[in-house]
């Protein structure tokens, strides 16, 4: 598979409100081309919600929001969503479809109906082997079924990879095992990658860089590095406090 050029991702203003509640108060980023960015914060502190403005499954109430240099309002969501692959938690893989016709569901909608070879293809990326494609999702372990979802979002050669909590189901060695693929397959294909997680040593251990949200707006932005040497503020202190804890308690357990 030729790598590809992931775009650029800029929000400007960015302001969403529910109500009372103001999930994105003025949210101003650029997120570089080809970078492995992590959004973390407490829950509620508006990481979804941004990452859904990209997609245009929420639509902010002010600002823009753009993909390279194109506003993402500028053509139907349908299209735009072809450019840019979504993973989730809940993977929602269709239960009566095969984990073949699971990833090949985009391209299918898209006109094309011979996509036995990009299956394959897909599926050797994740490291599934090829007669995965006519098991059915229930016949998976969580790790397999998320690499299916990683697969689908990757169908229609994206640039862009966002990712929501992909991982947070999975039990910890599966979960270390599938951010080391993913964090592989961005270098790979050159994407720009978006992962929302709530787990801090996570991004630390996986991104190039670490927005941190609180009350929707971005109140720490800073490589893992400065953030570990006490450069994020006080929201990312807190939140790097707890896995930096539990390694000294760990590192206490040593004979």
């Amino acid at each position: 598979m030729p790598a590809q050029t992931g775009p650029a991702v800029t929000l400007e203003h960015v302001t969403k409100r529910y109500g009372a509640t103001c999930a994105l108060d003025g949210v101003e980023v650029t997120i570089a081309a080809n970078s492995f960015v992590a959004l973390v914060g407490t829950s509620g502190s508006g990481k979804s919600t941004l990452l859904k403005t990209i997609n245009r499954l929420v639509d902010p109430d002010s600002g823009c929001v753009r993909v390279g240099d194109a506003d993402v309002r500028a053509q139907p969501p349908h299209l735009l969503r072809r450019r840019i692959g979504y993973v989730f938690q809940n993977i929602g893989l269709f239960p009566h479809l095969s984990v073949a016709e699971n990833i090949a569901i985009a391209l299918r909608v898209g006109g094309s109906r011979d996509n036995g070879a990009r299956v394959a293809e897909l599926l050797a990326l994740v490291d599934l082997p090829a007669d995965a494609g006519a098991r059915m999702p229930d016949q998976l372990s969580g790790g397999q079924r998320q690499r299916v979802g990683v697969a689908r979002a990757l169908a229609t050669a994206p640039g862009l990879m966002l990712m929501d909590e992909p991982f947070g189901a999975l039990d910890p060695v599966t979960r270390d095992a599938l951010g080391r693929s993913v964090r592989a397959l961005h270098d790979r294909l050159g994407l720009t990658t978006l992962l929302v997680t709530h787990d801090m040593a996570e991004a630390l251990l996986l991104a190039d860089r670490v927005l941190v949200m609180a009350h929707g707006r971005i109140v720490a932005d800073a490589t893992p590095a400065q953030l570990i040497g006490g450069m994020g503020g006080p929201e990312a202190e807190a939140l790097i406090a707890v896995p930096m804890a539990q390694a000294r308690r760990l590192a206490g357990l040593q004979p």
